[in-house]
């Protein structure tokens, strides 16, 4: 984990509602919650959903444009309402002398909250809040100038901001010539309490106000739209309105679910980005807490892959060296702004594995290989399939651990749990560097593309293959593989290879025995091979895989709230046991209630959710009462219910929040796992309560 402190034990985070399904509108404030920590899980595969393929007109912006994607830090992430210009001071400050502003961040942008809740009655202009603001907001932004930086604002394009605070609807001429007066580059303008607008026309209509507000100021603004993906805001944002950014989901929170269900959004949407015109996937996470930095890693590989905007929404004050070295990492950012502005595109999605390509402006390509799964993956593509032909050889730089290899054509690494390498691949010059070389690891599965499983005290037969992907050979090649203790692993065979020539192999097997007990869960075995190159330096590479240790859930009529689970996932906090989700810490739900009848017993999640448990093959059926929990207090809000076996849906329902429980049932014969699998409905995370009330499994 990073070492930064988590975000929920900073401040209490205010969510902001979102519009929801069905066309009824976001009005006024919502309680007061807190983000928390996701379990890392499987999550819903990346890039399911199909893609529009007409990208939007171009046009001029309403006010700046946006050449590459934008690069700065906004407050709400980690600071919600306590915003301030002590903080707004500070990380201007930090920009310049932690290498933030040397590294491409411009932008210090001031999210929600930084006003009065009255408008000054003598000139209806917005007034910054006193105690927090006391200088006013035009010496924040004169300020923030002198460091050689730009200044952004927040507003909404409704009654009320999401936090309460006068919204511009109505004020836009006014808004927008207060902010040019006191100096400031870019508007973020979000949606809450619009009055009820629920097609595309209108959204268009309000957001243009302020677009030809902000133009006819005369100062380059940079509008930055907050429709959270509504209405397709891709398709209008830049050439019917003036905004060169748009988001494209709703909010993200600091958890794997999150990010990897907002990639999943964003990902589909290729087309639309470019030169002056961006998706917007929303801030980093990076450094809050909730991930740890292999998954920060990715988020930051992924956003950037796909010519994100990159704004910071961590505390700079307190970064870890991790969260810096991650935010730092210029050769990531150069993938992100390079100048060609092409948004990086899915070329394969399987079990989980994916690859992401993006051409760059000197004739190179960007690729990303994303192993969402729980366990270490072997992902391979090739040059070709990159878009590079027509050379024997290539060099692959991994931007993260900044080696250089070179292969003849295949695009290979073992990528870890949750993890991502990325790859700069250009065609080979006369230096011959060392050959890419990859080590994966295999075991027996329960069933296609599911977990390798173990069992108390079985020993099972583990396979690991170096392979030799460059153009120049290697000897002396040998591999090793460890456990943790409590586990037994000898070889079976040789384990050294003495030539493995371009193209090559060397497999060993293993037998690896259980502990007779232990928690349930998943235990990494890591492999190395050690080799010597051509002019006798010793390298070695590293790879392994993974076993799910799984102990039954029981005999009889099983309740699954106090059942053993493999693995969990969760959109916000983690899954509760036996109460409905609290978003935060373990504990904090509350009785699980669906239209007004409770359950003692069940699963309560945050959708996009996963909840696994393993069966042994000894369960007839699953069923659960499902339904969205009374206390979001939501009537629009939706979820997918769905109970997987062994990979394959076997029952499914969507429900609003005003439905009653409804009872899900799923006949499980001879499966080894059951997932319960709660989708967010097509209308964000938000509120997505997804209950699982007296959730049972009937096994033999």
């Amino acid at each position: 984990m990073s070492t930064s402190t988590p975000r929920h034990q900073v401040r209490p985070h205010l969510r902001r509602q979102r519009t929801l399904r069905g066309g009824a509108a976001a009005v006024g404030v919502t309680a007061v919650m807190v983000s928390g920590l996701g379990v890392a899980a499987a999550a819903p595969s990346v890039g399911a959903t199909s893609a529009p393929t007409s990208p939007p007109a171009a046009a001029t912006t309403a006010g700046a444009d946006l050449p590459t994607p934008l690069m700065g830090f906004n407050d709400w992430n980690s600071f919600g309402c306590n915003v301030s210009e002590k903080l707004i001071k500070a990380t201007a400050d930090l920009f310049v002398t932690q290498g933030y502003k040397d590294a491409g961040y411009n932008y210090v942008n001031i999210d929600d909250c930084w006003m009065t809740k009255q408008r000054d009655p003598a000139t209806n202009r917005l007034v910054a809040d006193p105690v927090k603001f006391p200088s006013g907001m035009k010496a924040v932004a004169d300020y923030v100038h002198s460091k050689g930086l730009k200044i952004g604002i927040y507003e909404s394009a409704g009654t009320k901001t999401c936090a309460g605070y006068p919204g511009s609807l109505g004020y836009e001429s006014t808004d927008a010539q207060t902010f040019a007066d006191w100096g400031y580059d870019l508007l973020k303008y979000d949606n809450c309490n619009h009055l009820g607008d629920t097609t595309q026309a209108q959204y268009i209509t309000r957001y243009k106000k302020m677009g030809d507000a902000l133009k006819a100021t005369g100062r380059p603004i940079v509008y930055s739209l907050c429709e959270w993906g509504n209405l397709e805001p891709w398709t209008w944002a830049k050439d019917k309105v003036g905004a060169p950014m748009w988001r494209t989901t709703g909010d993200i929170s600091d958890s794997w679910s999150s990010m990897l269900s907002i990639l999943t959004s964003n990902a589909k949407l290729d087309t639309f980005a470019g030169p002056g015109g961006w998706n917007d996937p929303d801030m980093l996470e990076v450094g809050n807490g909730g991930m740890t930095d292999t998954e920060y890693r990715t988020h930051f590989s992924m956003w950037s892959i796909m010519a994100a905007p990159l704004i910071i929404g961590s505390d700079l004050r307190t970064e870890s060296p991790e969260t810096r070295d991650i935010l730092l990492n210029k050769d990531v950012i150069a993938i992100d702004q390079d100048a060609k502005g092409v948004q990086g595109k899915e070329i394969e999605n399987a079990g989980g594995r994916h690859v992401f390509v993006k051409p760059l402006a000197n004739g190179d390509v960007a690729v990303a290989l994303l192993n969402e799964t729980d366990a270490p993956a072997l992902i391979d593509t090739t040059a070709a399939a990159a878009g590079l032909t027509g050379h024997p050889s290539y060099y692959l730089k991994d931007l993260w651990s900044k080696e250089t290899t070179q292969t003849t054509g295949v695009i290979s690494s073992s990528v870890p749990a949750h993890g991502t390498v990325l790859y700069r691949v250009s065609p080979a010059g006369s230096k011959v560097y060392p050959p890419q070389t990859t080590l994966s690891g295999s075991a027996p599965t329960a069933y296609p593309d599911g977990p390798s499983l173990v069992k108390p005290g079985q020993t099972v037969v583990v396979t690991t293959t170096f392979t030799n992907h460059g153009t120049q050979k290697v000897t002396n090649a040998s591999t090793g593989l460890s456990a943790p203790g409590g586990w037994s692993v000898r070889p079976v065979g040789k384990t050294r290879t003495a030539t493995v020539k371009p193209g090559g192999t060397s497999v060993v097997t293993w037998a690896v025995t259980a502990p007779s007990t232990l928690r349930p869960g998943t235990t990494s075995l890591s492999a190395t091979t050690t080799y010597l190159l051509k002019d006798g330096r010793q390298v070695s590479t590293a790879g392994g895989t993974a076993l799910q240790y799984a102990v039954p859930i029981g005999t009889g009529t099983v309740a699954l709230g106090g059942a053993s689970w493999v693995s969990t996932s969760n959109a916000w906090g983690p899954v509760e046991r036996n109460t409905s989700n609290g978003e935060d810490a373990a504990g904090d739900g509350s009785t699980i209630t669906i239209q007004g009848k409770t359950f003692a017993e069940g699963i309560g999640t945050n959708a996009p959710s996963e909840v696994t448990m393993f069966l042994d093959g000894a369960c007839t059926s699953v069923t659960a009462n499902v339904g969205l929990d009374d206390e979001t207090g939501e009537k629009g809000n939706a979820a997918g219910f769905e109970i997987w076996a062994d990979g394959v849906k076997v029952a499914s329902t969507d429900m609003t929040s005003a439905d009653p429980a409804r009872t899900l049932t799923a006949q499980v014969p001879h499966a080894a796992f059951v997932t319960l699998r709660a989708t967010d409905g097509g209308d964000g995370a938000n509120y997505d309560h997804a209950d699982w009330g007296g959730a049972t499994a009937s096994c033999g």
